[in-house]
Formats: C-alpha cells, structure tokens, sequence
C-alpha cells in the first residue's frame, strides 16, 4: 500500500490532491528507479553468497521477469488513472489468472468452486466498471484502463505460476533480480526522452518505492517457494481497505456504494479460491 500511494504521488498532476505538490514523472521513470534499487540490493546479496546472478533456470526466470515488468508497468498507469482503491482491487485478480496459466503450463486441474469463484470476481469487476460509469470519476477512458488493470493482473498471474515453476531450483533472489534485469535497459532507454529530474525530498519517495517494492517481492516470492502463501494472502487483501482510505483521504477519490459491492465480490472471489484450495 505504500508503494501505491508513492506511484500515486508522483504521478499526479500539481495541486489534483491535498499533498504538496511534487513533480509529475512518467510511469516508465518509476519502474527504472525501483529497477535500479532492486538489482542493486539483490547483485549485492547475491555476490555476497556467491550466487550467479544468471541462475539455472534461464527460460522461466526470463518468463517471469518479463511478466513482472510489463504488470509492474501496467498497474503504476492504472494506480495513476484510476482512483487507488479500483487500480488496487483490479490487481487482486492476479490469483484467478494464475489458475487458468498453471492450467496450461503446468496441467494443473480447475475444479468446479473454483469457476465460480472466477464468476464471482468478475461480476464484480463489471459492478466495478459500471459504478464508476455512473459518478464523476467517470471518463471516456474509463474502461480502457480498467481492461490495462485487468492485463496487468493476468500477468502478474503468469509471473506467479513462473515463480511456482522455480521454487526447487532457484534463490528467491534470483527470482526477484529479473525483473530489474530486463526492465532496466527497457526503461532506461523510454527515459532518455522525458526524464524528469528528482527533486529534493522526492528522492526519499523514489527510495521509498525501490526499497519497499523490493521487500515486498522478496517475501512474496519466499512465500510461494514455501508454500504458505495461504497464510499472509488474507492480511493482503485489507490492502483494499487501506487504498479505499488513502484514496478519500489525499486524493479526494469518493466511490459510490455500488463501487464498494464490485470490490466485495472480487475479494471474495478471489480470497476464498485461495484459501479453499489451499485447504483441499
């Protein structure tokens, strides 16, 4: 949720919040800030332990890197066009996803409960949809970027099945350095035509951003190695709670009670498809 409310931040026009006004920077500026301050935190950690960075894997890990970074690039546009709470809900989607590639990929089975928990969440992206349809907040743009924060989820859901895939024979940060790996070039280059210089305390937010979205990786990641993603994914989910206040709060994004309705029904959708087949 920190990370959210940083892209969110620096991503908004001056004077569109309560906040003190920062410079506006482009979403590709953000992802190769966070990019530098993941690989630089992982090589380091990685060349203390003696570990290739390249890792055994390459195939999947290349899968998951590339995966990783267009949906990192795809939720900071939408957390910077959609009122917080939607972006942050529409990303909760990435566990439905992930079923439907480790069917392919993996030949895992989807049973029954679980299609309805899949019909569950997306009712309520569509109550989503057409409740922000019906306020101020809407726009004509409105459901492109909610379809951006839907692609986004799916490929984080294929950066987790790739992450499952690597749990016996990789380092977590291996995993997690990838992503900076690919990203970095890419957005290195995008920046070199509209970077926008940091500022003064705006370097503590973009440190904030590398940092925490590095934390938070590497503890997802541990978590699928581990198997016990089950137990921290119910305390993810309050996520959705937090960006509803954030969003109010700093960014004057008011949603209608039908919003809330779409919002309960993906969490539910997607919360008890996990935990239910975790316990099964």
């Amino acid at each position: 949720m920190i990370v959210n409310f940083v892209v969110k931040i620096l991503g908004q026009p001056a004077g569109s919040s309560i906040l003190p006004s920062y410079s506006t920077y482009p979403t590709h500026e953000l992802v190769f800030f966070r990019s530098v301050i993941s690989f630089s935190i992982s090589a380091f950690i990685l060349k203390r332990k003696k570990i290739s960075i390249l890792g055994n894997n390459k195939k999947w890990l290349f899968l998951r890197g590339v995966a990783g970074m267009f949906a990192l690039t795809l939720f900071f546009f939408t957390i910077q066009k959609l009122p917080i709470a939607i972006a942050s809900t529409l990303q909760y989607l990435a566990p439905i996803f992930t079923l439907f590639f480790a069917s392919i990929l993996l030949s895992e089975k989807i049973r029954k409960w679980q299609w309805i928990c899949i019909l569950i969440a997306f009712i309520g992206v569509i109550i989503l949809g057409v409740s922000k349809n019906r306020t101020s907040l809407a726009t004509t743009d409105n459901w492109k970027w909610m379809l951006i924060g839907i692609v986004s989820a799916a490929l984080s859901g294929l950066a987790y099945v790739a992450v499952n895939k690597l749990k016996t024979t990789e380092n977590p940060l291996n995993i997690v350095i990838y992503f900076p790996m690919i990203s970095l070039p890419i957005m290195g280059v995008w920046c070199m035509f509209d970077f926008v210089i940091p500022q003064k305390e705006e370097w503590i937010y973009l440190l904030v951003l590398g940092i925490f979205t590095q934390i938070a990786q590497l503890f997802m990641t541990k978590g699928f190695m581990n198997g016990d993603i089950s137990i921290v994914t119910p305390f993810q989910y309050l996520g959705a709670i937090y960006a509803i206040i954030v969003g109010s709060l700093f960014f004057d994004e008011y949603l209608p009670y039908l919003s809330f309705v779409g919002i309960f029904l993906i969490l539910v959708g997607v919360i008890v498809n996990i935990l239910v087949r975790n316990i099964s």
